[in-house]
């Protein structure tokens, strides 16, 4: 489990274009938790792949994205307090 944070200065268009793409490559890989935080269940060549097309879309000079590894334990890792509750990325999943 991989949790990506990011910050996007959205001052310009351009920055306003960066976000939204920032956050239709997170949304594929994962599902949103915050605003700008997303939970991504990756094996290794996911996250590269994720990481690759993120860093290649932000400014890195006024734009930042962060990672966190939580590793196979993430659920004893997890605590959710209020509304919106999220689905469990490695429960059963019922079409």
């Amino acid at each position: 489990m991989v949790l990506v944070t990011y910050d996007v200065s959205t001052t310009t268009e351009a920055g306003k274009k960066r976000l939204r793409h920032v956050a239709k490559q997170c949304v594929n890989y994962g599902q949103r938790v915050q605003n700008s935080v997303f939970e991504c269940l990756l094996d290794p060549a996911q996250f590269a792949a994720l990481k690759n097309k993120l860093e290649g879309i932000i400014n890195k000079d006024e734009d930042s994205l962060r990672y966190y590894f939580l590793g196979s334990n993430w659920k004893r890792r997890v605590e959710h307090v209020g509304a919106r509750q999220t689905f469990d990325p490695e429960g059963t999943i019922i079409v």
